[in-house]
């Protein structure tokens, strides 16, 4: 996550951070459906008003690194070394978010999750979110030389990948086996191979 530099951003992100620890908090102790937005803002000790100009909804709560995840697999794209490879960069950062969400802390909220249809509809939204994002951030890269369909099809199995390994026995096994069949589908799109 982006450090905030200014006094005013570090402000803002702690009190972001306070709302999302307070929320989880409460989901985790009562049960998502029990815990009311007004619950929230009260026992974090905002308003209301706070509490949506950080979150744009309850489920926003559970999920509060979104963003970052996401700007996390763009950057992958973006960031990368000049002339290194798109796959490998890819699957280092999957890779890091796997260990980041199957740790021993990361349990309850994936119950928590799984025990709500509004979760669950709201992580496979936020999903198709981020393939998007990375999909685009592929498509612009001039070095790739994709067309938006293979970027946007390699986009959902990178996603995917991240779903699959998060749930497998070894998740770091799961994410290697699994990339090399994204490398596979990756070289079949190469402009060389297409007729």
């Amino acid at each position: 996550m982006t450090v905030p530099t200014g006094r005013r951003e570090r402000k803002k992100a702690a009190t972001r951070q306070k709302i999302a620890d307070t929320a989880l908090r409460l989901f985790l102790e009562r049960g998502y459906d029990a815990v009311g937005i007004r619950e929230v803002a009260a026992e974090a000790d905002v308003a209301v008003t706070t509490l949506f100009s950080h979150f744009a909804s309850k489920e926003a709560l559970v999920f509060e690194q979104d963003e970052d995840f996401e700007q996390r697999l763009a950057q992958a794209v973006t960031g990368r070394a000049p002339h290194e490879p798109l796959i490998p960069a890819l699957r280092r950062e999957i890779h890091a978010l796997v260990r980041h969400c199957t740790g021993d802390d990361a349990a309850p909220v994936r119950r928590l999750i799984d025990a709500s249809p509004a979760l669950r509809k709201y992580e496979e939204s936020m999903r198709l979110r981020h393939a998007e994002t990375l999909a685009t951030a592929i498509a612009a890269d001039p070095g790739l030389s994709r067309t938006a369909t293979a970027s946007r099809a390699i986009a959902r199995f990178v996603i995917d990948a991240y779903s699959l390994a998060r749930e497998a026995a070894e998740p770091e096994a799961a994410v290697d086996e699994i990339f090399r069949m994204v490398e596979a589908a990756w070289e079949a799109t190469s402009p060389s191979r297409r007729t």
